[in-house]
């Protein structure tokens, strides 16, 4: 099928190597022309890649939201779901979407016993301590995996069709990530609104005293919150591991984007961490495809620094919250 495309002024003009050799723009005569195709399938990419990066960030957020803690080890989180995903997928012949509810319940009695282990005796410890303590756990999770299963990468296939659209192109696997993203996202949006367990973590992520006050069980409340947020990142796991390859130190690729993307929304909105996905996810992918995959991080971070330094509050501000 012949692409469709967009002609472009000011060819005198100096026009990136970049963009002709990826096709996205090509020299004609009487100037360079846009290919519509090509950018229409990183503008999907960029899309499939801002819902699975939701489901990696939200559950961060709600526990940042909630708890008022840095956790520096959400992303450690994600790659036990992920270990937990892959051996059930290679011991038991499990798909690894199958085990999603295991590692899901999984990780949510972990993050209980994190919680009521390590967090809750320095919820009102001084900052550096949390900190501290966080990027602790970073470790101590990292070497046990190192220990059980050593530091080789691992995998899973999952034999899913391509998917055409007239000339444009879709991995199954990530647009099930998407999808799974997404409704783990709206799932947990609805619970937030439209349940009584909703209504207590909002209380208690907007004033846990007045909370307190009137009835809500704060303790409870926030422990609950903790395991949520740790079983969605066992969902981001179990979705994951058919798209990336897993070992002990993968979780901080994701724990740090999963940081950038909250900070661009806004610590502790949900609406924000689902904008800062497909932020994020549109600057890796059309940086990516024009510069490099290094340089298409390199732009999220600077994005990130420029976010603290002219907007600390994040793009939705301080009164964005759920």
């Amino acid at each position: 099928m012949r692409s469709s495309t967009l002609k472009v002024d000011g060819s005198e003009g100096k026009v990136s190597e970049k963009l002709i050799k990826f096709n996205l723009i090509t020299e004609r005569s009487g100037g360079y022309v846009v290919d519509i195709t090509i950018f229409l399938q990183v503008l999907v990419n960029s899309i499939l890649l801002g819902g699975m990066y939701a489901v990696i960030s939200i559950g961060l957020n709600i526990i940042f939201g909630v708890l008022k803690i840095v956790n520096f080890a959400h992303g450690e989180l994600i790659m036990l779901g992920m270990y937990i995903s892959y051996w059930l997928t290679v011991l038991y012949g499990l798909n690894p979407y199958i085990t999603l509810p295991i590692v899901a319940a999984t990780l949510f009695l972990i993050g209980l016993v994190v919680e009521r282990v390590l967090i809750k005796p320095i919820l009102n410890a001084p900052s550096i301590n949390q900190l501290l303590t966080t990027a602790a756990l970073i470790l101590i999770l990292q070497n046990i995996a190192l220990i059980l299963w050593r530091a080789d990468y691992r995998g899973v296939s999952v034999k899913m069709p391509l998917i055409s659209i007239g000339p444009i192109f879709i991995s199954a696997t990530r647009l099930v990530a998407f999808i799974g993203g997404l409704a783990a996202s709206l799932c947990l949006y609805y619970i937030l609104m439209k349940t009584d367990l909703g209504i207590r973590i909002r209380a208690v992520a907007q004033d846990p005293e007045v909370a307190q006050i009137v009835g809500v069980n704060v303790p409870r409340i926030q422990t609950l919150t903790f395991g949520l947020g740790a079983m969605l990142a066992g969902i981001a796991g179990s979705l994951m591991i058919p798209i990336f390859m897993v070992n002990p130190t993968v979780g901080s690729n994701f724990g740090l984007i999963a940081w950038v993307i909250i900070v661009l929304g806004g610590l502790g909105s949900f609406t924000g961490a689902l904008i800062g996905s497909f932020i994020v996810g549109f600057i890796e992918a059309f940086v990516g495809i024009l510069i490099s995959l290094e340089m298409a991080r390199a732009v999220a971070f600077l994005a990130f620094i420029a976010i603290l330094l002219f907007k600390p509050a994040g793009i939705l501000g301080e009164k964005a919250r759920v």
